[in-house]
């Protein structure tokens, strides 16, 4: 079956999930080993943050920003982007749609098919400058910067490219990124995607397979996120957190026990701080006041 525009049954889509997060956490782990330096003193070996990015620390889909930076180089049709308008739309008042992210999916990989990974991060560097930069939740970046600062290390989860991914990472000061893997051949891009998007079950394979190859305890990690697709993720760690919850993860937060925060409102949820989630489950233990841990993605 063709990976851009096939759908497959029950077990290919599991297959797909578990090859898309196995090749995904590979990308991660060659990533932050291929920096140079050291661990920070300090850090905390078997712990660890995952955070979704889509509407839970970046307002709106960072795919659909990016392509609107394309359409600004002229290198999309306005149908094209009345499209991905219409699908943002649906995306911010009704979650995520499936039909829509597999149509995002095959019309993602046509463009960038024949095209050079250093060109689509050369775009993803100007256009997050101009896009993306001032759509970050300040208060999930404050989440996140305090489990760097309890020295814990810290991964984006998403569907976006894992190239986009990283590039949000390293911009952010984070460890690193989890991403939909491309497949490539010399540099160029073939238009096909090693596995499937990195969505639903397969960032929580992910997850596992990163843990698995940087001896992280799961059962001391916390997951954010803002979409009942990211359940599965959110329930291999030991601490969960909905962050401007659709109302299927509302509900499930709430029967679950999970703490939910609202970035998007005024509302007394949106300030309770992060301090109040350092103490609580997989987050524990971790070493007071450890150093930062700040490691460039190459």
């Amino acid at each position: 079956m063709d990976v851009r525009f096939g759908r497959a049954g029950g077990r290919e889509r599991a297959l797909r999930a578990r090859i898309a997060g196995q090749a995904s956490a590979e990308v991660a782990a060659a990533a932050a080993h291929a920096d140079t330096e050291p661990l920070a003193p300090g850090t905390d070996l078997t712990a660890a943050a995952f955070f979704d990015v889509d509407n839970t620390l970046m307002s709106g889909a960072s795919v659909f920003h990016f392509f609107r930076g394309l359409a600004a180089r002229k290198l999309f049709t306005s149908s094209d982007i009345v499209k991905f308008a219409i699908r943002q739309l649906r995306f911010r008042l009704g979650g995520e749609n499936m039909d829509d992210v597999h149509a995002s999916r095959a019309e993602a990989l046509s463009f960038v098919a024949g095209r050079t990974v250093d060109e689509i991060v050369d775009f993803g560097e100007q256009i997050y400058d101009e896009s993306m930069a001032d759509k970050i939740y300040p208060g999930t970046l404050r989440l996140a910067r305090q489990h760097l600062d309890a020295g814990q290390r810290v991964w984006l989860v998403t569907a976006t490219p894992v190239e986009l991914a990283q590039l949000i990472a390293r911009r952010l000061g984070l460890t690193g990124a989890l991403g939909t893997v491309a497949e490539t051949e010399n540099g160029v891009y073939t238009g096909r995607l090693v596995g499937d998007l990195l969505h639903g079950p397969a960032k929580a394979a992910a997850v596992r397979a990163l843990a698995a190859t940087e001896g992280l305890d799961l059962r001391r990690c916390t997951a954010y996120s803002d979409s009942a697709n990211d359940i599965p993720m959110l329930s291999v760690v030991g601490t969960a957190v909905a962050v401007n919850p659709d109302s299927a993860l509302r509900d499930t937060a709430r029967r679950n026990g999970w703490q939910s925060i609202d970035f998007r409102t005024g509302r007394k949820a949106a300030q309770i701080g992060a301090g109040s989630l350092l103490g609580i489950g997989a987050v524990s233990g971790a070493v007071a006041g450890g150093l930062a841990v700040r490691r460039k993605l190459r």
